[in-house]
């Protein structure tokens, strides 16, 4: 039996790119020093409709974090307020929050190239202007490609725990990054963060309450309610069920 003519239109040769496009696989290279990441690479299954909205949209509202040239996120966004989330996971949250407020600007990073696809077609199919899809490592885009003052905000949403003792320095809130967000943050940007587990909610209160950059937004020190804009998502939902406790923390850049 011939090859059908899809199988031979999808075929390509062995180690190059499935969306040539798209998202690069490691968009800063050997360009910077090789850190302890926060992060881990997830190259799970890309479904039909995440992949044609990686295919066609990635060249309108995606970027790679390449390290190489600074944004300009006042022309990225018409003007508008900038905030910037980390980590969306399949991205249904930042779509409801993008829709929920048009006169804020999105910029989410993430690396799991399944999200970035499905976050570009929520965007699509609700006719969002203000999302950017932002593919590689947070740190060298705030170090490297953002200016001075540049966010109005940044929100940190259920980021990897890494929960065993000898992984705690992977952990992403630390004093190091609370210092290079706070530099990117003009003067009373909120740092939002939320997590289910409690020894790092207990790990972030401590390092941002003995930030000098930042202030509690909670009179008592302590831990904010979910504001209403943050939506509830399935993971959240998942983990509620479970009998976790998730806390939001939000902090002011002084």
């Amino acid at each position: 039996m011939s090859e059908s003519r899809e199988t031979a239109l999808h075929r390509r040769p062995k180690g190059a790119p499935r969306f040539p496009e798209g998202p690069a696989p490691d968009p800063a290279g050997s360009h910077f020093e090789r850190r302890i990441r926060s992060f881990q690479p997830r190259r799970s299954r890309v479904t039909a409709g995440q992949g044609d909205a990686l295919r066609r949209l990635w060249g309108v509202w995606g970027l790679d974090i390449d390290g190489q040239r600074v944004l300009d996120l006042g022309e990225m966004f018409g003007g508008l307020p900038v905030v910037l989330e980390i980590g969306f996971g399949m991205g249904e949250a930042t779509a409801q929050m993008a829709a929920d407020d048009p006169s804020t600007g999105i910029l989410a990073v993430d690396v799991h190239t399944p999200g970035q696809g499905n976050l570009l077609a929520l965007a699509e199919k609700a006719g969002l202007s203000n999302v950017r899809v932002a593919n590689g490592d947070a740190i060298i885009l705030l170090r490297e490609m953002l200016r001075p003052g540049a966010l109005d905000g940044v929100r940190v949403y259920f980021p990897d725990p890494w929960p065993k003792k000898r992984h705690h320095k992977r952990r992403l809130i630390q004093s190091e990054f609370l210092s290079l967000a706070a530099s990117r943050m003009k003067p009373g940007a909120v740092l939002h963060c939320a997590t289910d587990w409690e020894p790092y909610a207990e790990q972030m209160l401590d390092v941002l309450s003995g930030h000098p950059d930042f202030e509690n937004t909670q009179p008592d020190g302590g831990y904010a309610p979910r504001p209403a804009f943050r939506p509830l998502t399935r993971f959240e939902g998942q983990g509620l069920d479970k009998g976790h406790v998730v806390h939001d923390l939000l902090f002011t850049r002084v």
